[in-house]
């Protein structure tokens, strides 16, 4: 029986409580599919940290590579670890080691969710730059603590970054319905975004067959609020992309179904997946957290292991429970009793 091996990283807060409810809804998946999954899980979060010094060991990478996929909870709790030092420690070290470029993350309403707009059925799939852009960390500060003070942080766009992401938002809108969105702010950022924009219009001519529309960040913000349905993938850098997929969050219900996935393309190395809900600390002891985020993170984990069968079926499981109203509404329902429902649903 083929087997994938699996690396959790439940992390912290209500991380490790969504984590273990995926991994069940997993777990049944593939056994129902006939594959295996083998899994294992580490420690490393900000309690390791307390007790280590460290997020994660200084062999923490290369132990992971020997994974096919990595699945992660939640990483963070700012009262004890500073975010600088839990994000630092963790999570960038993964995405500098693996490169997993593509940050995708699917945004719609799932039967029985209400979200906050008036518009009807939408499915935006969001492709974000995941490693270089305006996070690649390239600045400092000098006269630190005098009047003279001064901060810099540089932006880095490459042509091989640019295009790489910019090519497989073009693979995904071919799988789609055809139509890709480019986000910039070239009216203002004339060298980088200027640049994105050159590198859309020449990709453009080897697709012939997909839709091209460029928009400023300022109006696709707009767009995906006032017409959410117009659109279908929609790519952007890394820090554009983070601010629209935190509103496509929002406008899908809220991050309680915010799903992600960190893709190398090239599957040389492990890729990851994650609910982007973050750790809420102030929550983690009620086993209220909604799993949803972390179970469809992880059917899409299935679906670039090349298991596709299962992950429609993890999704179809979801879709039914929460037609049934349960973990439609924050607080509601108890995490096993949404997990129950989906397994129940999952058969």
């Amino acid at each position: 029986m083929k087997s994938y091996k699996i690396a959790l990283i439940p992390g912290d807060g209500i991380g490790t409580a969504v984590t273990e409810a995926a991994w069940e809804v997993l777990a049944r998946a593939a056994r129902g599919a006939g594959f295996g999954l083998d899994g294992t899980s580490f420690p490393w979060s900000c309690d390791f940290y307390e007790k280590t010094g460290a997020m994660m060991p200084a062999d923490g990478i290369e132990t992971l590579r020997g994974f096919d996929a990595i699945l992660l909870g939640a990483v963070g709790w700012p009262k004890r670890v500073p975010d600088s030092v839990s994000l630092h420690g963790l999570l960038l070290p993964i995405r500098k080691a693996f490169v997993p470029y593509a940050n995708i993350r699917p945004h719609r309403l799932l039967p029985g969710v209400e979200g906050p707009l008036r518009a009807g059925s939408f499915d935006i799939l969001c492709i974000r730059e995941n490693t270089e852009g305006e996070y690649a960390g390239a600045g400092g500060r000098v006269h630190n603590g005098t009047a003279d003070e001064v901060a810099v942080e540089t932006s880095i766009f490459t042509r091989k970054g640019v295009e790489r992401i910019l090519r497989f938002g073009f693979e995904q809108a071919r799988k789609r319905r055809g139509k890709l969105a480019s986000v910039t702010k070239s009216n203002a950022q004339k060298y980088s975004m200027v640049f994105w924009d050159e590198i859309t219009a020449r990709l453009a001519a080897d697709y012939p067959d997909i839709e091209v529309a460029n928009y400023h960040i300022d109006a696709m913000a707009a767009r995906m609020v006032m017409a959410p349905e117009s659109l279908d993938v929609v790519v952007a850098s890394n820090l554009f992309g983070d601010i629209l997929t935190d509103l496509g969050a929002a406008i899908q219900g809220g991050l309680g179904f915010a799903a992600s996935a960190n893709i190398n393309p090239e599957r040389n190395v492990p890729s990851m997946f994650e609910p982007v809900h973050g750790s809420a600390p102030d929550i983690a002891h009620l086993g209220i957290a909604n799993p949803i985020a972390a179970i469809w993170s992880g059917a899409m984990m299935l679906e670039h292991l090349g298991e596709a069968g299962a992950a429609k079926a993890v999704m179809t499981a979801i879709e039914a429970a929460t037609a049934r109203r349960i973990g439609t509404e924050p607080g509601r329902h108890k995490t096993q009793d949404i997990t129950a429902a989906v397994l129940s649903a999952l058969g």
